[in-house]
């Protein structure tokens, strides 16, 4: 819940149905951004999709930095799930798990454990690369490195 939600519900405000919600920041940053900014346009874009992107919590997943700081590990919970149940694939950016189960005849007198349909989508940065994927006890790791081209490294300018 928002503060302005909060402080509507509590009738704190007098005119509270005058009161506007705030403003989306990066709506209202936008045209300044336009117009200093050259050759960010793939960023931006970046920045809306990830506002607009769902936000499932199922499976769980954690991101991890690796010790090197290039490299990162997804690690997805698939209880109940198989390697054959379970995609990966990157397409722009993008990468995209799902997890799709066939159906189950099985007559449960207590079902715990989640066996839903997902998909959990990530977005990469230019230079990360998906490496490999692995599942293990439960566990859908998928390791990415960072690989920085030459022309994007530091570099001195001599001058003439």
């Amino acid at each position: 819940m928002t503060p302005y939600e909060v402080m509507k519900k509590k009738n704190q405000y007098p005119d509270y149905q005058r009161l506007e919600k705030p403003k989306d920041p990066f709506t209202t940053l936008e045209p300044f951004l336009n117009s200093w900014t050259i050759g960010f346009d793939r960023h931006f874009q970046l920045l809306e999709e990830l506002r607009n992107a769902s936000k499932s919590t199922y499976p769980p997943y954690n991101i991890v930095q690796v010790d090197d700081g290039e490299t990162y590990l997804i690690e997805i919970a698939a209880a109940g799930f198989t390697k054959e149940d379970i995609e990966v694939s990157v397409k722009e950016n993008q990468l995209v798990v799902t997890g799709t189960r066939g159906t189950d005849d099985a007559e449960y007198l207590h079902k715990g454990i989640a066996s839903r349909d997902f998909e959990q989508s990530f977005a990469l940065a230019d230079d990360v690369k998906v490496v490999d994927a692995s599942m293990t006890d439960g566990i859908l790791s998928i390791r990415l490195e960072r690989e920085i081209p030459e022309h994007k490294k530091p570099r001195t300018i001599k001058i003439k």
